[in-house]
């Protein structure tokens, strides 16, 4: 069988261990070296970063997220033994693992390290589709006379690269589509390389659960439920036209995926629907002051994300979340597309002037969408607002600043409050 010493790269067939480094981290298997569809995921990534910015971090556990009330945006693996997951409520998590230290996420470093790790997945091959700051597919296919190597081996010294060079680790998945490669990626974390061959798809998939398939929530799962489909074995007792009938274009989907089909291709530019960012407060606050504040800096958060991928928003958004968990959302659409900070906070906080007094609230977002290329945003002024051009200018200054001389180096006197 062929194998892979992830350590120095060796490709050989017999033994447990490398035969050149003695290395145990060795990826077997029968098609290693044909596939070209990967997936890699950074390891509980922002965690990752923040245990090699600060050592002292590196025995404990580690939750990245807001205050209390806030929800958990991702743990190290220590934590997740103590059962803290993604997404899960701070004081849940706090339960779980009392001992944990909460560490409040630093968007601009994490982003900054992504770029890293996309700088070295450019080095591989073109085709890439991220999907978020901490993971994406590549397609290999045709790389392996271009780099001497077939694409596992590139893989392979990929990740070695992201842990030596940059600090962090990263798991694979390789196998013949992205469905398949992304079902690998999560096979063996943290610092993994799994892989699912063509010819033991079906046998692979068959007493897995549905719930594998990304994009099954809990409604999906119960509606799946309802049906009698719990693995992919029960799947592949409907015909297509029954699962169609009954789930719409997603049966056709759970149809194909059944079998391991996935003929969606890797999309190197696969569009952005929107941004948006939010904060959840440690307590309940109706303080105009206050919230305004908050409109600012989430307002910045969004403009910076869109400056950085090159894009703007011809929606806002605001949206806010009461004592009883309602959320109320409001959109305005603009003349012009924008990525400036200054007009979507101004524009958001004409939308909370409607409904600001129905607080207290616990949570507040602020978003763009209905994206566009940048190359013509805010260009058309604001004739009910004749200063409108001038703050731009000076955003785009202080632009300049903060790259030069970091986040902190200028900020509004608003988002102090």
């Amino acid at each position: 069988m062929p194998a892979l010493c992830r350590e120095c790269l060796t490709e050989f067939k017999d033994g447990p261990r490398c035969p050149a480094c003695r290395s145990p981290r060795v990826a077997r298997h029968d098609e290693l070296f044909d596939l070209t569809i990967a997936h890699m995921d950074c390891d509980a990534f922002y965690a990752s970063v923040e245990k090699r910015d600060n050592p002292e971090l590196a025995d404990k556990p580690v939750i990245i997220g807001g205050g209390r009330r806030g929800v958990v945006s991702t743990a190290c693996y220590i934590a997740r033994i103590k059962g803290v997951r993604s997404a899960m409520p701070m004081f849940q998590a706090l339960e779980k693992c009392p001992e944990a230290v909460i560490v409040k996420p630093r968007m601009s470093v994490y982003g900054e390290v992504s770029r890293q790790v996309r700088a070295l997945m450019e080095e591989l091959t073109p085709a890439i589709e991220p999907l978020s700051l901490d993971e994406a597919f590549m397609d290999l296919s045709g790389t392996a006379r271009l780099h001497g190597r077939p694409p596992a081996v590139m893989l392979a010294r990929l990740v070695r690269r992201m842990r030596d060079e940059i600090g962090i680790t990263g798991s694979i998945g390789l196998s013949h589509n992205k469905f398949l490669a992304k079902v690998a990626s999560d096979l063996d974390k943290p610092h993994g390389f799994a892989v699912i061959g063509k010819a033991e798809t079906a046998d692979f998939l068959a007493d897995r659960p549905v719930r594998l398939i990304w994009g099954i929530g809990p409604a999906f799962q119960a509606s799946l439920d309802k049906a009698g489909i719990r693995t992919f074995t029960d799947l592949r007792r409907w015909e297509k036209q029954d699962l169609t009938a009954r789930f719409g274009q997603s049966g056709t989907r759970l149809w194909h995926l059944a079998r391991g089909e996935d003929y969606r291709r890797v999309q190197r530019n696969a569009p952005v629907k929107s941004i948006s960012n939010e904060t959840t407060f440690n307590e309940d606050t109706a303080n105009p002051d206050v919230l305004d504040g908050h409109i600012w800096r989430l307002a910045e958060k969004v403009a910076d994300r869109a400056k950085a991928k090159g894009i703007a928003g011809h929606v806002v958004t605001l949206k806010l979340k009461r004592h009883n968990h309602k959320i109320l959302t409001r959109q305005s659409q603009l003349t012009d597309p924008t990525q400036i900070a200054d007009r979507i906070y101004r524009t958001a906080r004409d939308l909370f002037d409607i409904v600001g007094d129905q607080g207290p609230y616990r949570l507040l977002g602020v978003g763009i969408s209905h994206l566009s290329d940048a190359e013509g945003a805010d260009l058309s002024g604001d004739l009910l607002d004749p200063q409108a051009a001038k703050r731009a200018t000076a955003e785009r200054a202080t632009d300049a600043i903060r790259e030069r001389f970091g986040d902190d180096a200028i900020m509004k006197g608003r988002a102090l409050r």
